[in-house]
């Protein structure tokens, strides 16, 4: 009998994002898959329900959660969903692993197999499945432009009858994935821009990109890609020379975030005070505790003449191409293991394994477990 593939509505508020979209639900198709999918799911991300040709539509969550052999989300699911889905079936979405150990108990009680893409290895093989990465790409994108939109000031250099604008100096912070693709896209609509990082390594991307490295002198190269957190000493030193560019811009973006671990503060009061009159300030990393001091999440907050935008739900706001980056990621890393429409896990394959947070009532992921302390 062919597998069940539930798409269920997105309940968290603000959340408009959808875990397929038309064109992936051919290829569950075409591997023999059924899919099943909450009526008016789609919605929010500008997908009606005839949008999906050749699906069945459940009236109700229960009734989908019920019937999914495997369910893939985009936010968790909360208590009471979780509790309708079938005992051994499989959830597969941004799960938040680090964040509920309640959420985990649960998922063990009811032997559901839980994949979270947080935990995704860092590896080649896994990039075409990289959840973080895709919707990073579209918040360092869309993190631009609310800078743009906000700004007192043009960001391109404008020439007009009685002279000459100059541009506005952008100053990013975080050059991973995110930072990178807001140093893009402010570049794209003609600001000057600089960008720091702890990790010297990223100097030549963020180079590449037209922009210009802010060298502290201070290295934090961690594991896996991620920076790793700075001693008290190594802080003092990258406040001090990073206080100087911070002082200099017209707009500031911070996109620092550790997996699991709130957002380390870089950017101090002290330094929100000597930035120029009119400096837009955008704090990608608001949802988790901000990079700046005085972020308030969801909420523009002035800071003297000093405007802090904490955006939350951010590739939300981009829901058609959010949600079709993320589809084709979840697409990629379970598609290998529906085989003749049935589903086979492989518990040898290192993508599979390491992703895997919950299995046959156990936790199977041991820095979750570390975290959650069960």
């Amino acid at each position: 009998m062919s597998i069940r593939i539930g798409i269920p509505s997105e309940t968290m508020p603000g959340e408009r994002r959808l875990s397929v979209v038309p064109d992936v639900v051919k290829k569950y198709q075409g591997l023999g898959a059924q899919v099943l999918m909450q009526s008016g799911a789609g919605v929010p991300a500008h997908y009606r329900d005839d949008a999906f040709a050749g699906i069945d539509f459940a009236a109700d969550a229960q009734a989908l959660y019920a019937a999914a052999d495997v369910l893939l989300c985009v936010q968790p699911p909360n208590a009471e969903q979780l509790g309708a889905m079938k005992p051994g079936s499989v959830l597969l979405g941004m799960l938040q692993p680090w964040g509920d150990a309640d959420r985990a108990k649960l998922l063990m009680d009811k032997q559901i197999t839980a994949f979270a893409l947080e935990l995704l290895p860092r590896i080649t093989r896994s990039q075409s499945m990289d959840a973080l990465s895709s919707q990073a790409a579209v918040a360092g994108y869309e993190c631009a432009l609310i800078a743009a939109d906000h700004s007192p000031k043009f960001f391109p250099m404008l020439t007009y009858a009685a002279g000459t604008i100059r541009p506005a100096k952008v100053l990013v912070i975080g050059a991973g994935v995110a930072g990178l693709q807001a140093i893009a896209t402010a570049r794209r609509i003609g600001a000057m821009v600089e960008a720091y990082d702890v990790r010297p390594e990223t100097r030549e991307q963020v180079e590449s990109l037209g922009a210009k490295f802010v060298d502290t002198g201070v290295s934090a190269a961690g594991s896996g890609g991620y920076a790793r957190e700075l001693t008290d000493e190594e802080r003092a030193q990258q406040t001090e020379r990073l206080a100087k560019a911070v002082g200099q811009c017209d707009a500031l973006i911070t996109t620092a975030a550790i997996p699991g671990k709130r957002a380390p503060k870089i950017i101090s009061a002290d330094m929100i005070r000597r930035m120029k009159p009119g400096v837009v300030v955008v704090d990608m990393a608001a949802e988790t505790g901000g990079n700046v001091e005085g972020t308030v999440p969801g909420e523009k907050t002035w800071i003297d003449d000093v405007l802090v935008i904490g955006p939350t739900h951010i590739a939300s706001r981009m829901p058609v191409h959010a949600s079709e980056m993320y589809a084709k990621n979840l697409f990629n890393f379970i598609s290998p293991f529906i085989k003749d429409g049935a589903l086979a896990l492989d518990w040898e394959d290192e993508v599979m394994a390491g992703c895997c947070l919950t299995h046959a009532g156990e936790l199977r992921h041991a820095g979750v477990k570390q975290v959650l302390g069960l």
